[in-house]
């Protein structure tokens, strides 16, 4: 089953309907069965406020929570690009065939994980993550023999960069995978609900223009959330732009 939280545009309208709807149905209570009396307004204001602001903070922390992540996965292909640049490096201490024969490599590793970071179908990633593992195999493979003769620091040094090289791409991996808890959005989108149907409750004979005030803001806050956490489908992305620099490197030679 496809996760709507991929889809940032569907959390927007879907977010926006739900707290519209709650809204116009907290009015329909009121006139339907006007429980709280003249004289409790002033507590339903009170109960309104206080969930406003936890709501509030609720959204923030949430936003941050985003914001981190996102920012953990821009971090991450900078450190992958750097790795794969001193890979690159120390593959120079090895003969020229060789360092040729994992420069190559490499050049064909460097344009899989650009479409790893661009690619929004799951069926061509699938593909993208095979050929990857394929070719992070092939270079160790590679550069563990080519080292063979080499004194047992000097092999160190190359075959470490090369180690590093496969790790960031597992902390790529890991960081693309570390979305925000489902539990988060679901407190988000209750709490939202309560707010819209107290005000709606609180104000039945308002202008409907201004029931729908909140249920757009809050629809707004949630697309943006879900767009700052969806690595693929949303508008804010995680650029390739050291890799991408990385790849113009190897066409310039």
């Amino acid at each position: 089953m496809p996760n709507p939280l991929n889809h940032p545009i569907v959390v927007l309208v879907a977010a926006l309907f739900i707290f519209w709807f709650s809204a116009w149905a907290g009015g329909w209570l009121r006139r339907s069965w006007p429980i709280l009396k003249e004289d409790d307004s002033d507590d339903l204001k009170f109960v309104i406020g206080g969930m406003l602001t936890l709501l509030a903070l609720i959204i923030g922390f949430t936003f941050s929570m985003a914001v981190s992540r996102y920012d953990l996965r821009e971090s991450d292909e900078e450190q992958e690009a750097n790795a794969i640049g001193t890979a690159l490096i120390r593959a120079n201490q090895l003969s020229a065939a060789d360092a040729a024969k994992i420069q190559a490599l490499f050049k064909s590793y460097v344009d899989q994980r650009i479409l790893f970071y661009v690619t929004s179908n799951e069926q061509e990633l699938r593909q993208i993550n095979a050929r990857t593992a394929q070719l992070q195999t092939e270079i160790w493979s590679v550069t563990s023999s080519s080292v063979t003769g080499l004194p047992a620091p000097m092999a160190i040094f190359v075959l470490g960069a090369t180690n590093d090289v496969l790790n960031s791409e597992g902390y790529t991996e890991a960081a693309w995978r570390n979305r925000i808890p489902k539990g988060a959005w679901i407190l988000m989108v209750l709490i939202s609900i309560l707010c819209n149907l107290l005000i709606g409750y609180g104000a039945p004979g308002r202008s409907p223009v201004i029931l729908i005030v909140l249920p757009i803001t809050l629809s707004i806050s949630l697309f943006l959330i879900a767009d700052i956490d969806s690595p693929r489908h949303g508008v804010i992305r995680v650029r390739p732009q050291n890799l991408d620099t990385l790849a113009e490197s190897f066409h310039s030679q």
